[in-house]
């Protein structure tokens, strides 16, 4: 598992600052967990069904990211998990 840098969180979500990118990296994520952390905010964002948040780190993602307002990017360079299109 590598650790995630400050360019893939920035590149990933929006709006993020330092003390944001820092919380998320310190949750030891890596950047599978955010792209699948990326993946659920999305589905969440557009259906509202308000479904469990998975448990570990992918979770921990996942509040810090809804606590903050922060939404994935389109055209993430993680590809389909990390983008809002519809």
């Amino acid at each position: 598992m590598s650790e995630l840098t400050r360019d893939q969180v920035v590149s990933a979500v929006h709006p993020v600052d330092d003390a944001i990118v820092a919380e998320i990296i310190a949750t030891g994520a890596s950047e599978a967990d955010l792209a699948a952390a990326c993946a659920f905010v999305a589905r969440e964002f557009r259906s509202h069904e308000g479904r469990d948040v998975p448990l570990g780190t992918i979770g921990q993602v996942i509040s810090i990211l809804e606590r903050v307002g922060a939404r994935p990017l389109r055209g993430s360079p993680l590809g389909e998990a990390g983008s809002t299109m519809e």
